[in-house]
């Protein structure tokens, strides 16, 4: 076996699976599957198969989801990925946002987010229409998942860093789909990570069933009549999966499990006899790793009634910021239809707020919608942020190389480049073969960079 797995472990899953094991065990002998998931706000996943800058084959159940050779490609050290085309993903960890159905125009959380894995999948489907708010109560990891958030041209997340409970005094009732990938013990990603199994050592499954049972009524409060609670874990602990669901069942009548419209031949279902017996458990999903090509997951869809009691949503927050002379010219070039009444002001900075958001003054708040620039003495600088969000027809100033001219590498590491073709003076939108990276500030055909220094490719 590859992976030294703790005789502890071993024993309870041998328990559980009986007969099964020794084929559960056997798949500790292979390598994990490596896997990236097309970012659709920028492309189809027709046509990413087409430009992919490395071999890839088709994860059957997720749309737009492709398995390449990790021990032969580096698909994170590729213009693509600066560009946002893909988040790098482990397989079954696509399944929760896949399963979950958001429409855009809908109010989405996702409560433990970060590193932002399921937030851009989330952000893809709502189209940047509707709110989505992307919460990690670590402030340092939602770093990493706003950086995610903003790489792939999500135009209307807030990024918050709190705890579930003080979110739900806030957010009573608003929420039409909720995620919550929660924290857990980490079984199933043993394979992937031997790392996690220290981890376990240390921590055991009951201290992480217990801090579930302190997100989830949090989660609950917050879903609106109707809405959609999505629950999932990387574990196969029947007490952080199967006896949670029976928690929220009995402690929360108003909600009922649903059957997942996403469906596969590897998928089995849950396990009431792990839980309270309750047969309705059956309809959550369990990924073995030994039963298709992914690591070990959990994935649960409820809906609460639409007879719940419910509560009246906050107020859209509106406070329309007063634009600078050069900020205003600079949105006029911009082919995007853009509501200046949800163009706020932090000092200097501006941001486009998401369509119906309610004040959020006393939140730890990373991110409050899209970053567009700042406002400075005699001129206004465009944000990464936006940058990312654009499409190359949406600025009237676009520079685009092939992806594998020299340049765009030395653009990515911050260097100063010359034009190879005619550029206006002024602010310029460098692309990869059409797909916008950053900005620059031309002059005389030479382009300083205004690539974001803290993305620079390494």
């Amino acid at each position: 076996m590859a992976v030294q797995l703790p005789e502890k472990f071993e024993k309870r899953m041998r328990e559980l699976l009986g007969d099964e094991y020794e084929a559960f065990a056997r798949g500790y002998d292979a390598e994990h599957a490596a896997g990236m998931r097309v970012n659709t706000m920028k492309l189809s996943a027709e046509e990413f198969e087409k430009i992919a800058p490395v071999p890839v084959r088709k994860i059957p159940w997720i749309y737009n989801g492709f398995y390449y050779d990790a021990d032969a490609a580096q698909p994170a050290k590729h213009p693509y990925y600066f560009a946002g085309l893909y988040y790098i993903q482990e397989p079954s960890a696509m399944t929760p946002a896949a399963v979950l159905p958001v429409t855009p125009g809908e109010r989405v959380l996702d409560l433990c987010a970060a590193p932002g894995g399921k937030s851009t999948e989330l952000a893809a489907k709502l189209c940047g229409e509707g709110v989505l708010i992307s919460n990690d109560i670590s402030n340092s990891r939602a770093k990493a998942l706003l950086k995610n958030l903003e790489l792939f041209g999500t135009k209307n997340a807030v990024v918050l860093s709190e705890t579930p409970a003080r979110l739900s005094e806030r957010f009573v009732g608003y929420f039409d789909k909720i995620l919550v990938d929660a924290p857990c013990s980490g079984e199933g990603m043993f394979r992937k990570s031997p790392s996690i199994i220290k981890n376990w050592e240390q921590y055991g499954v009951e201290y992480y069933r217990k801090l579930q049972r302190e997100i989830l009524p949090s989660a609950v409060k917050m879903l609106r009549p109707g809405g959609m609670l999505l629950y999932s874990t990387c574990t196969f602990s029947p007490e952080e999966d199967e006896e949670n669901l029976a928690f929220l069942l009995r402690e929360y009548p108003e909600l009922s499990m649903l059957e997942p419209e996403l469906s596969y031949e590897g998928f089995a279902p849950a396990r009431p006899e792990w839980g309270s017996g309750l047969e309705e458990i059956k309809k959550a999903i369990r990924i073995w790793p030994h039963r298709m090509e992914g690591e070990g997951h959990f994935v649960a869809l409820l809906q609460k009634s639409e007879d719940a009691d419910g509560a009246e949503c906050p107020e859209e927050y509106v406070r329309p910021a007063k634009l600078s002379k050069e900020a205003e010219e600079f949105f006029g070039r911009l082919k995007l239809s853009l509501d200046v009444r949800r163009i706020t002001a932090r000092q200097e900075q501006l941001y486009y707020l998401p369509k119906g958001l309610p004040e959020l003054g006393g939140l730890r708040i990373l991110r409050s919608g899209l970053l567009l620039g700042e406002m400075k003495k005699n001129r206004f600088e465009p944000s990464q942020a936006l940058a990312c969000a654009l499409k190359a027809e949406e600025y009237d100033n676009c520079y685009s190389l092939p992806a594998w001219d020299e340049d765009v590498i030395r653009y990515l590491k911050c260097e100063t480049i010359s034009a190879k073709t005619p550029v206006k003076d002024g602010f310029v939108l460098v692309c990869a073969d059409g797909y916008p990276l950053g900005w620059g500030r031309a002059s005389g055909g030479v382009i300083k960079n205004k690539y974001l220094a803290g993305w620079r490719m390494m």
